[in-house]
C-alpha cells in the first residue's frame, strides 16, 4: 500500500493546452480528444474494468443507503432544521462531471442560506456554517446524500471530486492539464482527499498538487487502490482529519 501511494514522483502526465493544441512529456499512453475532454488510454478505458468498478460501486452505495442512510438522514434532518429552520434540508448543487458534463450533487445543508453558497468555498472559522454543520462537516456526514448519486452513475465511490462550475473554468485556466481530470467519473472520495488535499483550495501549489495526484490515481486505477482509498477515509472520519472543517 505504501509504494502506490508514494510513488508520486513516477506519475506521467499529458498536458492539454488550449486551442486544441497538446504536448506530451513522458507517457506511453496516448492522448485523444473527445468532445472538450482529452481522454487518456487508462486502466478504466477497459470494459472489464468499467464493469468491475461500476458493480463495486453499486454494491457499496446500495449498501451505505439500506443501512446508514436510511435512519441517519431522518436524524440529520432533525438536527438541521433544529440548528438552522430557514432553508431546505438538502443542498443540490451542479458541478462537473465525466466529460465535463454538469450534474447534480446533493449535501445535506450545512450552511445558513446565502448569496455564496454556490460560488464560494468554506474555509476554516467560516460564519455561514451552522451548529449540525459543524458537526457533520467534521465527519463528513453532510457528504453522505452523494451516494444516491453513485447509484444512479453520476458518481464513483472513488474518483476525483467534483468542483462548482465556476471554479473548474478557473481552476482549468490555473493548471494545463487539469480538463484530464474528468476522463472519469468523480467520486465522494478520492485519493487527493486522504493524501491531504482536501476541502478549501487555497494556493496554486495545493492546486496543482491535486490534480497530480488525481491523475496517479487515473493512470495507476485498479481495484485494490480504490479499497485502499476507502479503507483510508474510515480512518480519516473515524480518527480526524485537520482539513476537514
Amino acid at each position: 500500500m505504501d509504494k502506490t501511494f508514494t510513488e508520486l514522483e513516477n506519475i506521467d502526465v499529458l498536458i492539454y493546452q488550449e486551442k486544441d493544441q497538446y504536448k506530451r512529456t513522458t507517457s506511453p499512453r496516448p492522448l485523444r480528444l473527445f468532445v472538450s475532454v482529452p481522454e487518456l488510454e487508462h486502466p478504466l478505458t477497459k470494459k472489464s474494468n468499467k464493469i468491475l468498478k461500476r458493480g463495486f460501486d453499486i454494491v457499496f452505495s446500495l449498501f451505505v443507503i439500506v443501512f446508514l442512510l436510511s435512519w441517519i438522514i431522518p436524524l440529520l434532518a432533525i438536527f438541521v432544521k433544529l440548528s438552522s429552520k430557514k432553508g431546505p434540508v438538502f443542498f443540490k448543487q451542479k458541478r462537473t462531471g465525466l466529460l465535463g458534463k454538469t450534474f447534480l450533487c446533493w449535501k445535506i445543508r450545512s450552511m445558513e442560506v446565502n448569496g455564496d453558497a454556490h460560488s464560494k468555498q468554506a474555509s476554516p472559522g467560516d460564519e455561514r456554517i451552522t451548529l449540525a454543520g459543524k458537526f457533520m462537516r467534521k465527519l463528513s456526514l453532510d457528504e453522505l446524500p452523494q451516494f444516491y448519486c453513485v447509484l444512479i452513475g453520476d458518481m464513483s465511490v472513488v474518483g476525483p471530486r467534483p468542483h462548482m462550475l465556476n471554479h473548474t473554468e478557473e481552476y482549468s485556466k490555473l493548471v494545463d492539464n487539469y480538463i484530464i481530470r474528468h476522463s472519469i467519473k468523480p467520486g465522494v472520495t478520492g485519493l487527493s482527499q486522504v493524501r491531504g488535499y482536501r476541502g478549501e483550495i487555497r494556493c496554486p501549489v495545493a492546486l496543482k498538487n491535486r490534480i497530480k495526484l488525481d491523475l496517479f490515481y487515473i493512470s495507476k486505477w485498479n481495484f485494490m487502490l480504490d479499497l485502499k482509498i476507502v479503507f483510508k477515509t474510515f480512518k480519516l472520519v473515524l480518527f480526524g482529519d485537520e482539513n476537514a472543517f
